[in-house]
């Protein structure tokens, strides 16, 4: 009896501790918000006074100039192009870096560190850098979309790669490692086997990534439905607006769809 009120005793005596955190915590929460809604400048009653005008765009937009779906198919499939480009170039560039950048099957710590700091470096500058830098080197066109596109999914798939790899089963790379098997054997018989489901279903969500980063891309220039749709909002050409944005919808809900049945075919 004895031992079972030790045993309750620091329980109950860290209740008032766990509290005063909590209470911490929440009072932090709070000033970071308060904090981040005055650097905004965060004007809720703007909305209401602004409801005019955009009450005034959206009629304008009415109804879509659906006839305008022959003239802008070419921008749609240049939209699905650019994600499709991106992601298997990104994927093929990203799978020998997780490779070096895995710290169970690395094959030398400086590989591990260069690999990681390349991974780090594509994926902590946006994609829209990316394509800015690429316009001024290629000039205008999807070209610069897509390799932009290309070297941000590098170190987005390059990290989530690395991750699936470290977190594999490694009994077979022991097993074929004691036997004597090469590393290009081991690579090819037991880490690829072992990860590739796990890789498919990533790189098809990074494909549905890079459609909608793609439609962004279109406004520095980089071609497809963005780049559409913004030469329509500068022209005051509203109801192409409302018809290109219906367009986007669809593109992206279906390849939502189409991506996430693949992902479950593969995993």
């Amino acid at each position: 009896m004895n031992k079972a009120l030790e045993m309750r005793a620091p329980t109950t005596g860290s209740s008032p501790a766990r509290t005063f955190l909590t209470l911490c915590a929440i009072v932090v929460a709070l000033a970071l918000f308060v904090q981040a809604w005055i650097v905004v400048q965060a004007r809720p009653q703007d909305l209401v006074t602004g409801a005019h005008g955009m009450a005034d765009i959206i009629s304008r937009a009415m109804p879509p100039a659906f006839d305008e779906f022959i003239p802008n198919l070419h921008a749609v499939l240049e939209t699905i192009d650019l994600a499709i480009f991106g992601t298997v170039f990104g994927v093929i560039l990203a799978f020998p870096l997780a490779i070096l950048a895995a710290a169970n099957i690395t094959p030398a710590k400086p590989l591990y560190h260069a690999s990681r700091a390349i991974i780090g470096v594509t994926r902590a500058v946006p994609d829209l850098v990316w394509a800015l830098l690429f316009v001024t080197a290629v000039g205008l066109g999807p070209f610069p979309g897509a390799l932009a596109l290309a070297v941000h999914s590098i170190g987005m798939l390059g990290r989530l790669f690395a991750e699936v790899i470290e977190d594999m089963d490694m009994g077979p790379v022991e097993a074929l490692t004691l036997t004597g098997a090469s590393r290009l054997q081991v690579l090819t018989h037991a880490v690829v086997p072992g990860v590739l489901p796990s890789l498919l279903g990533i790189g098809l969500f990074r494909f549905d990534e890079n459609l909608r980063s793609s439609l962004v891309l279109g406004f520095v220039g980089a071609g497809g439905i963005g780049f559409q749709l913004l030469t329509a909002m500068n022209l005051f050409q509203y109801q192409t607006v409302s018809y290109l944005l219906i367009a986007t919808f669809v593109l992206v809900a279906c390849a939502e769809r189409i991506s996430a049945y693949l992902r479950s075919l593969v995993t």
